[in-house]
């Protein structure tokens, strides 16, 4: 798929590895790219960005309502980025059984939610692509990240029956993997990090190039290997 001319939806999209992707995006010649966040001040300066391409959008992908009003504003829509997402320290035994939930709900069915609605957005304008937004730890688990590597290995399971699933609508499904970036999520923690800016590109040559699994930096390349 070629991000020129494309029409897409980033979810998470005020800060961190969203704001990076609306910005690879409209490198790339995106016709028009949806900003998707639950508090719409934040995305000032995303639209701030390009005003007459980047469009606000209020959207909480576990929240069904939001995310249904959200296909029907974004109807011209050819791509899905599911980029929202949260994290939670602590092992399987210490993790409250609430977070536990609240990272699935996000990380796993808010993935779910927009894939659901946007599906038949995408079919309808011809086909396109869903990527989804994992992480290294979905295919090796690290025990102080234990429960946010059981929802994005959960949300890897799902991408890879999606691909099946889609592959006659002409939609193509995509998995990013990163390893650790420099975001807020891993503020704090001491360790060699990737920009969102060189996730964002590495994701648009990925997609355009037709790589289903992309392993966007150094960590996850060399660990992946």
């Amino acid at each position: 798929m070629q991000i020129r001319n494309a029409t897409a939806v980033v979810t998470g999209a005020n800060r961190g590895i969203g704001l990076a992707l609306v910005k690879a995006l409209l490198n790339s010649g995106a016709s028009r790219v949806y900003a998707g966040a639950r508090d719409m001040k934040t995305l000032e300066a995303v639209v701030a960005l390009d005003r007459a391409r980047v469009k606000p959008l209020r959207l909480d992908v576990t929240n069904k309502d939001l995310v249904s009003a959200a296909a029907a504003a974004a109807s011209d829509v050819n791509l899905l980025i599911n980029n929202a997402g949260v994290l939670e320290f602590g092992s399987f035994l210490d993790v409250p059984t609430d977070k536990v939930a609240r990272q699935f709900e996000t990380n796993f069915y808010g993935k779910l939610n927009m894939a659901r609605a946007f599906a038949p957005v995408i079919e309808a304008n011809g086909g396109g692509a869903i990527i989804n937004l994992l992480s290294l730890v979905a295919l090796a688990s690290m025990p102080g990240l234990s429960t946010y590597n059981a929802s994005k290995a959960a949300a890897w399971s799902m991408t890879q029956s999606l691909r099946a699933t889609l592959a006659s609508k002409k939609i193509q499904v995509f998995g990013v993997f990163p390893g650790a970036v420099d975001t807020d999520m891993l503020a704090g923690v001491d360790m060699p990090k990737t920009s969102p800016a060189d996730i964002a590109s590495a994701v648009v040559s990925g997609v355009e190039s037709g790589t289903e699994d992309i392993f966007p930096d150094p960590m996850s390349t060399q660990l992946y290997a």
